[in-house]
């Protein structure tokens, strides 16, 4: 099997993909401060994370995702505010309350989302969309259900948080392949009292 490098090198993956509209449409109302975007891959979320302001650290083991993640920070002028950290998820020692927002797309975090949401300060927001088991077929993501979400299996992996987004849906990507996805946008506060933004539908 290929290793990540390799598939970065190949173009299997697209090298500078938009970021989910779930994120797009959340972003303004996410607390200002830094940013961490967990295997960021060629920086699908942390280069739209830093042209908003963030300062970002992408991490990733693929030495060569990162290297496509600097030049994409750099031609969108915002590669000063981009940091890549490469390491393996799975060992990474998270930082606790340092990042206002925390962004995960397309890596099945199960193991590592204590230590992952334990790095947003508090008041920060996470992010989180990964693909879904389905009965239906579809042409992208992990080859076997083992690192796809079960139903409901985020939603309830966020309950410590206030979730304000949670979806299960059928996306479309700009290549015209369907994928099952499940996304979730939860605070780290608590209470029976809580302020929910407006955001555009």
């Amino acid at each position: 099997m290929p290793t990540w490098d390799e598939r970065f090198a190949s173009g299997s993956y697209p090298t500078d993909p938009d970021p989910s509209p779930v994120l797009d449409r959340y972003v303004d109302a996410f607390p200002d401060g830094r940013a961490l975007d967990v295997a960021t891959g060629t920086g699908r979320n942390a280069v739209f994370l830093a042209e908003r302001g963030y300062e970002v650290d992408g991490l990733d083991q693929s030495r060569e995702g990162l290297r496509i993640a600097r030049e994409n920070a750099r031609e969108r002028g915002v590669g000063g505010r981009f940091n890549p950290v490469q390491a393996d998820v799975d060992t990474y020692e998270f930082p606790e309350a340092e990042y206002a927002v925390v962004t995960v797309s397309f890596y099945r975090p199960m193991d590592r989302l204590p230590d992952i949401t334990a790095a947003l300060e508090p008041g920060g927001v996470l992010f989180v969309q990964h693909h879904l088991r389905s009965t239906d077929e579809y042409e992208t993501g992990p080859s076997t259900d083992r690192y796809r979400f079960a139903a409901n299996e985020l939603l309830h992996a966020a309950l410590d948080l206030t979730v304000l987004h949670y979806s299960e849906t059928t996306e479309e990507r700009d290549d015209g392949r369907r994928s099952a996805i499940a996304q979730v946008v939860a605070r780290n506060s608590h209470g029976h009292h809580q302020t929910y933004p407006e955001v555009d539908p």
